[in-house]
């Protein structure tokens, strides 16, 4: 046991020194820290959500969580629009997708937006325990690309209606740290026409903190804006390639404007420091 410990010691100042002085180390060890700590943060909580499975507010342990892992890992975060979140109606809601951990972001909204459905990849469910619980809190899963993908999609639709949920979507579909957001898809789009439910734009700062080119992993400050809704009730499924281009130009100018700010603020902080 003695020898046990010295040797835990060593490999922990090995890895205390290499995550000071090396920003490569320090990239690699905080996305491991990421990825293990949100598997406990969701997995300890499944026997307790068992007693209501399938229920939006089964995520509220996992995301407390995973606050505190984000900001242990130096990430700080500022939610407006507050007053743009109207919980007596469902909404499909579209966020700018640019990393894995904007799996943080799902945690500062959810105990700010009532009843709560994320929809991700199939992949994600197979990958117990996190697939487990995200399975038991009411998440969405879909095979992209296939057919099968647009009708549970459409199958979201009277959720949204009648049961009010805030349905959470990224329609870029695909994760990128660029500054123009991808091409949005249409799926989200027809369940909230055919839903009669308003778009809930939620647009992210820029990370400007990460950069996965450069291996940098550091600690910064990001805005998360909850925008006014797009309503869509008076609309036919042929107005969704203009309500696309509203949804997307409108995003895409909060994004470009409060990521403005924010690397401001660090340029700032950089020359004081």
């Amino acid at each position: 046991m003695a020898a046990f410990n010295v040797v835990l010691g060593c490999v922990m100042a090995l890895l205390i020194i290499l995550f000071t002085i090396s920003s490569i180390a320090r990239y690699y060890i905080k996305f491991i820290l990421f990825i293990v700590l949100s598997l406990l943060s969701a997995s300890l909580p499944i026997p307790l959500m068992l007693i209501r499975p399938f229920d939006p507010r089964n995520a509220l342990i996992p995301a407390a969580l995973s606050r505190l892992t984000s900001r242990m890992l130096g990430i700080r975060w500022t939610v407006r629009g507050l007053e743009n979140v109207d919980d007596t109606r469902g909404a499909v809601v579209l966020l700018n997708h640019q990393s894995s951990i904007d799996l943080f972001v799902l945690s500062e909204l959810w105990p700010l937006m009532s009843r709560c459905t994320v929809v991700s990849k199939r992949e994600l469910q197979y990958l117990a325990p996190f697939g487990t619980a995200a399975w038991l809190w009411g998440t969405v899963f879909i095979d992209r690309g296939a057919r099968s993908a647009q009708t549970v999609l459409n199958q979201q639709s009277l959720a949204v209606k009648e049961h009010k949920r805030k349905l959470l979507l990224f329609p870029e579909g695909t994760r990128h740290l660029g500054d123009k957001l991808l091409p949005f898809r249409k799926g989200a789009f027809h369940v909230a026409v055919d839903a009669r439910a308003p778009i809930q734009p939620v647009v992210v700062s820029k990370y400007h903190f990460l950069d996965d080119k450069r291996l940098r992993f550091g600690s910064g400050e990001v805005v998360i804006t909850i925008l006014p809704k797009i309503e869509t009730e008076n609309l036919s499924k042929d107005d969704i390639p203009a309500l696309i281009e509203t949804t997307q130009m409108t995003m895409q100018e909060a994004f470009t404007r409060v990521s403005a700010e924010t690397k401001s603020r660090l340029v700032m902080q950089q020359k004081h420091d």
